[in-house]
């Protein structure tokens, strides 16, 4: 026959096991410091994504049909704002902090990127 074991039939911890298991709980919750590795990593992805925008952006196009350079660099720092808004959002809604601040900011990023191409086009919108 089985002898089934109660509540109360289990053994107690003290204090020091309970300590102990507390602490390891922090120390395996804490983040790890970031080595060179992955640090290049991560550095290497938002190169790629501004490289990407600067290729997209038509940086050649406007100097070979003769555009002002005036022109190419303001829309091109136009576009790397709203490039910006987008990571913010991105990182706001990944890591969950300050989140709302985050997400309005970049709103706010990318709807500046709007009215500053438009104004490089002869369409304003400001009048």
């Amino acid at each position: 026959m089985v002898k089934h074991r109660r509540y109360s039939d289990k053994p107690q911890e003290d204090s020091i096991q309970k300590d102990e298991k507390v602490e390891s709980q922090e120390l395996s919750s804490e983040k790890t410091p970031l080595d060179l590795k992955s640090l290049l990593l991560s550095g290497t992805k938002y190169v790629y994504i501004v490289t990407a925008v600067a290729l997209l952006s038509g940086i050649f196009t406007p100097l070979t049909i003769g555009a002002e350079i005036e022109n190419v660099i303001f829309g091109m720092l136009s576009i790397f704002l709203g490039l910006t808004g987008g990571i913010v959002i991105f990182l706001g809604i990944k890591y969950q902090k300050f989140t709302t601040v985050m997400v309005c900011g970049g709103l706010g990023m990318m709807v500046a990127s709007l009215f500053l191409i438009y104004e490089v086009i002869p369409k304003s919108l400001l009048g």
